[in-house]
Formats: C-alpha cells, sequence, structure tokens
C-alpha cells in the first residue's frame, strides 16, 4: 500500500484522479469520467479508458503485456493483457470503447510495453489455438505482443510500438512470473492537464 500512496502522491501534480482494479485476466474496460478524485479501485477490470485530461490509469503486469493507446486530444486507455485477456481481444474491447466515443483507430498510438517474448513463452497446445486460431497438436511458443499488434492493426491502429524488452530475458531489470518472482512492475499513464 504504500508504493501504491507514493505513486498517487508523485500523479497528484499533473491530475486529481488515479483508476486501478482488480485484475482478472478478463476483457472488461472501464471509462473513468472526471467526476471523482482520489484513487479509484474497481472491481474485475483489466482495463481503463479516459477521454479528459487528468486521470491517470494504471496497471499491474509481471509477464503480461501493457497496451498504452493514446490520442491527441488527450484520449488515454491502459490495458492488462495475458493470454486470457489477448485471446478474448481485450484490445478490440478498448478501441470498440474509444471508436464509439468518437476516436478513431487510425488516429491512436498504441505502445506495447515490456512483457515475456514469444521465445520465452511457450504455452499448452490448446492455449495456443485460443491465440492463433489453428490447431496444434503440442505445446509452442507464442509472442503476445505480436498477436496484440495484429489484432489492433485489423482495427485500424497505425502508428505501433512494441518495447524490445523481455520480463523473462531482462529477468534483472523486471519481475517476471515464468522466471519466478511474485513481484510486479506497474504500467501507468496520464494525459496531463
Amino acid at each position: 500500500m504504500n508504493r501504491w500512496n507514493v505513486l498517487r502522491r508523485h500523479l497528484v501534480a499533473t491530475g486529481p484522479r488515479l483508476a486501478t482494479a482488480h485484475q482478472v485476466h478478463g476483457e472488461r474496460v472501464i471509462l473513468h469520467g472526471t467526476g471523482w478524485d482520489g484513487w479509484l479501485r474497481v472491481d474485475d477490470a483489466d482495463g481503463h479508458a479516459a477521454l479528459e485530461r487528468g486521470t491517470a490509469v494504471a496497471v499491474s503486469i509481471a509477464d503480461c503485456v501493457p497496451v498504452f493507446l493514446a490520442h491527441a486530444s488527450g484520449a488515454i486507455a491502459l490495458l492488462h493483457s495475458g493470454w486470457r485477456g489477448t485471446a478474448a481481444r481485450i484490445i478490440e474491447r478498448a478501441l470498440d470503447l474509444l471508436v464509439s466515443r468518437g476516436i478513431p483507430s487510425a488516429e491512436l498510438h498504441m505502445h506495447l510495453g515490456p512483457a515475456i517474448c514469444g521465445a520465452c513463452y511457450e504455452v499448452s497446445a490448446d492455449v495456443a489455438a485460443q491465440l492463433t486460431g489453428r490447431t496444434v497438436d503440442r505445446p509452442r511458443s507464442v509472442d503476445l505482443r505480436a498477436i496484440i499488434a495484429d489484432h489492433a492493426r485489423l482495427r485500424g491502429v497505425r502508428r505501433i510500438t512494441i518495447s524490445p524488452n523481455c520480463t523473462r530475458c531482462n529477468n534483472e531489470q523486471f519481475f517476471s512470473h515464468r522466471a519466478g518472482d511474485a513481484g510486479r512492475q506497474l504500467g501507468v499513464m496520464i494525459a496531463a492537464p
């Protein structure tokens, strides 16, 4: 809790709100308005979006992908996308939400932050099939960031950057669930006022 409080104090200068959630490896994205101040923690969500400046959003990650979406207007979204969220296409839920509020996908910039790389992330045949849509007969490696980028491109996102950092390969810098770490990084985003 002390680390969260330090983060909140640090962010107060750039906006009065911080939104987080109890993450469940799902596809739910919460749209945050401006009618509140302080720290909001919602139940059972893996994504946050805000259309107005001054709201910070945060997700915790170890090997899952932090997905950052930004628009020049100040609209933002931040997602926690593990294999379940990627298979459920949480990126599409976020894009649908933003598009329905007048933010065209083609005007967004997406950054996929540090996460486990395709070389380090082996999954069961069943999980691989859910992620790729192809039947496989044995475990195989998958690249979640590449899959998310493909889903976003299909929805019109053109400006996509991908961190070169792998949480497992670069375990001296990042926490990795696959490497046995209990800790988590925070992905934090704010459209400053």
